[in-house]
C-alpha cells in the first residue's frame, strides 16, 4: 500500500512547499491504485473521470509531461526522437513508424479501450469516421465504409500496445527508477537517427571484436526497436546491414566479420517507396506470423534457408494462402524470418540434449515434462479437429503449450514441444499403414485411379469427388450388402449405380461403372458379406503404342501366311497313302504349334 501522503507530494509543488523528484512520482502514478490515483487527480484540480488508466495517463500528461503540448492537433509536430521517450513515459511500446507512434500516443491519451472497438466503430457517423481518419494521418477519400475499414485496420495493428501500462512498471523494482528518461522539450537533439544508429552499431562491432553470433545481432536489433526504430521496415534493417558492414571493413581491414541476416539478392531489395499497400502488407503478415512461422517450420524439415530456389519457391507458394508476396518487403521479411527459425530450430535440437543453463530453463523442463502426458493427449484431437493440417494443428498446439504457461522462447522447451508433435506425426502415419480400414482404402483408391490417365477430365473428377467422400461410399455398400443378406448379384450392382447417380456422381460409363463396382466387392469381401470370388472381375484394356500395334499386325499377317497349306491337294490324295498321311499328321501337328502363338499373341493383347 503506498502511502497516503507520499503520492500527494505533487500537490504542494506548485505551492513551493514541496520539491519531488518527476521520476519518483512517476513510479508512484505507476504503481498507484485507483482510489488513490483519483485523490490526486482531485487535489490537483484534474478531471477524475474515466476509467483506471485513462485517470493515470491523464495524471502524467499533466504532472511529469506539464512542459509538453500533448493536443490532438500538435501530436503530428512531435519529432521521432522524443516520441519513443514520450510512450516510454506513458509505459507504452516505443518501436514502430513515426506514424505508428503518433497513432498509439493519441489512443492512449483521448481513448478508451473499452470503447474504441472495431465492433463500435459501426454507431459513428461519416464526420466522426472522417475527423479519427485525419487524426490517424489515414487518407480520407472513400465512403463511410471505406473509411471505417481503414480505422479499424488501426485498431488491429495497435491492439494491446496502448490502453493500459506495462506490467513490469506496476511492479517494485529499485532498478526501473534508472531507466526512466523523461524528456523535455527545450533539448537539442544534435545527434540524428544515422548517427545515432552509427554510433550504437560502433559500439556493438567494439564489444564484439573477433565477430558475433546471430542471438548478438538480434538483441542488438531488439535494443535499437526499443529505442525507436523500426527495425522491420526494409531500409532500416539494410541501413543496419550496411553500418555493420562499413564500420567492420574500417575498424578490421585485415579480417572478415561475419555478416549476419544476408538474404539472398534476388529476394531482398535495397529499396522501396513507402506507400499504404505496403504498409497494411506488412500488417496483415505480422497478424499471421503464426501461421508463417509453422508453415517455415514445416519447409525447413525438407529444406534449408541457404537454398535459394526452395526458398523462394516456398515464399511463392504461400501466395496461396492469402500472403501478400508481391510486396517486396514482404518477401524480405519472410526471408529474414525463416533464417531466424532455422537458427531457432538448430539452438532449439542442440538444447534438447543438453543440461539446462539456468535455474529458469530448468524449472521449465520440469514443467514441460509434468505436463508431456497432458500434451500428448490433446495431441490427436487438434490435429483432428483441423482435418490433417499439419501448420494450422501446429499453430493450435503451441497455444495449448502456452495456455499451460510453458515458455517456449526457452529454445530447450520449444524444441522438446516440436518435437513431440513430429513424433506422434510419425507415429500417426506409422499406425496408419497397419489400420486394416485404411488399408482397404487405399486398396479401392488405388483401383479407381488405376489407368485414370486414358479417361475424360469429367470421369477424372467423379472418382476425386469419390475418394473425398470414401467414407460413405463404404456405408453406401455395407447397407446394401446387409439388406441383401450377402448377395452382390446385377440388382445389388445396379441399385449401387443408381444411388450414386442420383447423388450427382456420373459413375454410369464404361470405364467407371466396372472399377466403381469392383471397389464394391472389395469392401463387400473385406467386410465379410461375399467372399472373394465373387468380387466383380475389371475386363482388361488393350493399351499399346502405335508402333506395337504394326508390329503385331505384321505378326499376324506372317502368321495367317504361314497357317495357309502350301499345296491345294485334295483329302482323298493325301489319304491314299502312308506317307502321305504321315505329310498330314505333320502339317496337322505344324497347325496346332501355330494356333498355339496365336494364342499368345492374343494373351498378351489382352495384358
Amino acid at each position: 500500500m503506498i502511502a497516503k501522503p507520499h503520492i500527494l507530494l505533487c500537490t504542494h509543488n506548485a505551492q513551493g512547499d514541496w520539491v519531488i523528484d518527476k521520476v519518483d512520482l512517476l513510479c508512484e502514478l505507476y504503481q498507484a491504485k485507483f482510489d488513490r490515483l483519483k485523490e490526486v487527480a482531485s487535489v490537483n484540480d484534474i478531471s477524475k473521470k474515466g476509467p483506471v488508466e485513462i485517470v493515470r495517463a491523464r495524471l502524467i500528461k499533466n504532472l511529469i509531461l506539464s512542459e509538453w503540448d500533448l493536443s490532438e492537433d500538435n501530436i503530428k509536430s512531435i519529432k521521432n526522437n522524443h516520441l519513443g521517450e514520450l510512450l516510454g513515459v506513458f509505459g507504452l511500446k516505443k518501436s514502430g513508424s513515426i506514424r505508428e507512434r503518433r497513432q498509439r500516443l493519441y489512443l492512449h491519451l483521448y481513448q478508451d479501450p473499452k470503447i474504441m472497438t472495431a465492433e463500435n466503430l459501426d454507431k459513428m457517423n461519416k464526420n466522426e469516421i472522417h475527423s479519427m481518419c485525419k487524426i490517424l494521418e489515414l487518407p480520407l477519400t472513400g465512403d463511410k465504409q471505406t473509411l471505417l475499414v481503414r480505422v479499424a485496420g488501426v485498431l488491429a495493428s495497435q491492439q494491446g500496445s496502448w490502453g493500459k501500462v506495462k506490467k513490469s512498471l506496476k511492479r517494485h523494482n529499485a532498478n526501473a527508477k534508472s531507466k526512466i528518461i523523461i524528456p523535455s522539450p527545450l533539448e537539442d537533439y544534435e545527434v540524428s537517427e544515422v548517427e545515432s544508429l552509427q554510433e550504437t552499431v560502433s559500439k556493438f562491432i567494439e564489444e564484439h571484436p573477433e565477430g558475433w553470433t546471430f542471438e548478438d545481432e538480434s538483441e542488438l536489433r531488439s535494443g535499437l526497436a526499443d529505442d525507436g526504430l523500426d527495425t522491420s521496415r526494409i531500409e532500416v534493417s539494410t541501413s543496419i546491414d550496411a553500418a555493420l558492414k562499413n564500420i567492420s571493413v574500417v575498424d578490421e581491414p585485415e579480417e572478415i566479420t561475419p555478416s549476419m541476416n544476408q538474404s539472398p539478392p534476388s529476394i531482398l531489395v535495397e529499396s522501396e517507396v513507402s506507400t499504404l499497400e505496403r504498409e497494411a502488407a506488412l500488417i496483415e503478415v505480422e497478424a499471421r506470423i503464426a501461421e508463417i512461422e509453422s508453415s517455415a517450420r514445416d519447409f525447413l524439415t525438407v529444406s534449408s534457408a541457404s537454398n535459394i530456389d526452395d526458398l523462394e519457391a516456398f515464399i511463392n507458394s504461400l501466395s496461396n494462402h492469402g500472403i501478400p508476396i508481391e510486396v517486396k518487403s514482404v518477401r524480405a521479411y519472410i526471408v529474414d524470418l525463416v533464417m531466424q527459425l532455422e537458427f531457432r530450430i538448430d539452438s532449439e535440437k542442440s538444447a534438447v540434449n543438453a543440461m539446462p543453463n539456468s535455474w529458469r530453463e530448468r524449472e521449465s523442463i520440469r514443467q514441460f515434462e509434468n505436463s508431456r502426458s497432458s500434451l500428448r493427449d490433446q495431441l490427436t484431437n487438434t490435429i483432428d479437429l483441423h482435418d490433417g493440417d499439419l501448420v494450422k494443428a501446429r499453430m493450435a498446439f503451441e497455444e495449448i503449450a502456452k495456455s499451460m504457461d510453458l515458455d517456449l522462447r526457452i529454445p530447450s522447451i520449444s524444441g522438446r514441444l516440436h518435437a513431440l508433435f513430429d513424433l506422434h506425426v510419425d507415429l500417426s502415419e506409422v499406425e496408419g499403414l497397419q489400420d486394416p480400414n485404411i488399408a482397404r482404402r487405399n486398396r479401392v483408391l488405388k483401383i479407381l485411379h488405376h489407368g485414370s490417365i486414358h479417361i475424360s477430365s469429367e470421369e477424372r473428377r467423379t472418382i476425386e469427388r469419390l475418394e473425398k467422400n470414401i467414407v460413405g461410399f463404404e456405408q453406401l455398400v455395407e447397407t446394401v450388402m446387409e439388406t441383401s443378406e450377402g448377395e452382390f448379384n446385377d440388382s445389388q450392382q445396379s441399385l449401387i449405380i443408381r444411388f450414386l447417380e442420383s447423388r450427382g456422381y456420373d459413375v454410369n460409363t464404361p470405364d467407371l461403372r466396372p472399377k466403381v463396382l469392383a471397389c464394391s466387392g472389395i469392401i463387400g469381401a473385406e467386410l465379410g458379406f461375399i467372399s472373394p470370388s465373387e468380387i466383380p472381375r475389371i475386363a482388361p484394356g488393350v493399351i499399346v503404342s502405335e508402333s506395337e500395334v504394326d508390329s503385331i499386325i505384321v505378326q499376324l499377317k506372317a502368321l495367317a501366311q504361314d497357317f495357309k497349306p502350301k499345296s491345294e491337294s485334295k483329302l482323298e490324295e493325301i489319304i491314299s497313302g502312308d506317307s502321305d498321311l504321315t505329310n498330314a499328321g505333320e502339317r496337322v501337328k505344324s497347325a496346332k504349334e501355330k494356333i498355339d502363338h496365336i494364342d499368345d499373341v492374343l494373351a498378351r493383347l489382352r495384358g
